[in-house]
């Protein structure tokens, strides 16, 4: 018994960081289009609270968006402005920090998928 409670103990000093991990930072975009074009760049979000974040995404050539996010444990989404298009993305929190994502935008049919990998 006394083994067990010690590992137990080992177990939850190991997950304990991950599971409190703060998504804000700096994060490297890996993504692929409606089409299945790759894009890459660098995503930034910046806590506001326990719960929302502002989020901004630069994948080169003057491609900026802007948006405010919402996290709810594992999950993440983000809604955003590009140019003139409204777009949505919903993340998966991995363990080790990485968001893995659909995203799309409003008006078009299909999704793009898009993975932001903590700098």
């Amino acid at each position: 018994m006394r083994l067990i409670g010690m590992t137990l103990v080992s177990l939850l000093a190991v997950c304990a960081p991950v599971a409190a991990q703060s998504i804000g930072g700096t994060y490297r975009i890996d993504g692929t289009n409606f089409d299945g074009s790759r894009y890459g760049g660098t995503a930034r979000i910046v806590i506001t609270s326990n719960t929302t974040c502002e989020i901004s995404w630069d994948t080169g050539g003057g491609a900026t968006a802007e948006g405010i996010c919402m996290r709810n444990g594992p999950a993440f989404t983000a809604a955003y402005v590009m140019g003139n298009a409204i777009g949505l993305v919903i993340y998966e929190i991995l363990p080790d920090g990485t968001l893995d994502g659909l995203w799309t935008v409003a008006g078009q049919r299909g999704n793009g998928t898009e993975v932001l990998t903590p700098r």
